[in-house]
């Protein structure tokens, strides 16, 4: 399946990036941060405990808010930096944060998060003139402009409706898959895509698989399954471990000889997309 092209900027084009890890864990302890990415310096890929450790500064450089799926782990600090930077944001007069999700992610953010109950409707807040949140739909296959950032909303399988990101960059793209199970269709588009580094994770040891698969994720023995769709060796960080577990984890991953570069993936990670 070929993108459908957004134009929520002017035209797409290649320049040096910067990922910045701010979350990979499957869980919180101390040291490990629920997931998050730091595109730039405007732009998060979900937004885990991990947003927590940038400065108050940096959050009010957020401009944009991509969402894989609406799982607590991956949305908690979204109403948290809502929070935060309101009165920032307010006096410098900027626009509203963006925040891209599939339309059952933003029913799911408004019914159960941003009801007020459970946090204040900042898409109401300040006012409703103004906001500081903004929900902004998208659907599996786009390909959104942000700035001149060219990032694809890729398909995922999960107990939610999810999805995963490609940034796409002149020497391959940047690919997080999100949480997902075993999915053809992801596998499909990979196999399209000439991929720089792929974030993928691998919630779970083999010996629990079978929670592995109720919950759509991966566990070792199917991560390897789907990395063998891949055309071609590949940079591949693994996200997503439990706290405690990520040794043992990457053992397993290990004990099995692999074309690809397979590492764990650690808050404080730097990744870079040449232009």
């Amino acid at each position: 399946m070929q993108p459908r092209l957004r134009h929520l900027a002017p035209s797409c084009f290649f320049r040096f990036m910067q990922i910045r890890v701010l979350g990979c864990s499957g869980s919180i302890a101390a040291g490990s941060r629920t997931t998050s990415f730091l595109l730039d310096h405007d732009v998060l890929i979900d937004a885990g405990t991990g947003v927590g450790d940038l400065t108050l500064a940096e959050m009010a450089g957020i401009d944009h808010i991509l969402v894989t799926h609406s799982h607590l782990d991956h949305v908690l600090s979204i109403g948290l930096l809502a929070d935060s930077v309101t009165r920032r944001r307010r006096a410098a007069q900027r626009p509203p944060i963006l925040v891209y999700a599939l339309p059952a992610t933003i029913t799911a953010l408004r019914q159960h998060i941003f009801n007020g109950v459970i946090w204040p409707d900042f898409t109401r807040l300040p006012d409703e003139t103004h906001p500081v949140l903004q929900f902004q739909p998208v659907q599996q296959g786009e390909t959104l402009a942000i700035g001149t950032r060219c990032i694809e909303v890729l398909p995922a399988s999960h107990t939610v409706p999810a999805v995963g990101y490609a940034v796409h960059g002149s020497q391959g793209a940047w690919v997080f898959t999100g949480d997902t199970g075993p999915n053809p269709a992801l596998g499909a588009r990979l196999a399209q895509i000439d991929i720089h580094t792929l974030v993928i994770e691998t919630a779970f040891g083999d010996d629990e698989r079978a929670l592995a698969g109720i919950s759509r994720h991966l566990c070792p023995a199917t991560l390897r399954e789907e990395l063998a769709q891949l055309r071609a060796p590949t940079d591949v960080r693994i996200t997503h471990i439990k706290p405690g577990e990520v040794a043992a984890v990457m053992s397993e991953i290990a004990a099995h000889s692999s074309r690809h570069s397979l590492r764990a993936l650690a808050s404080g990670d730097l990744m870079t997309l040449a232009d």
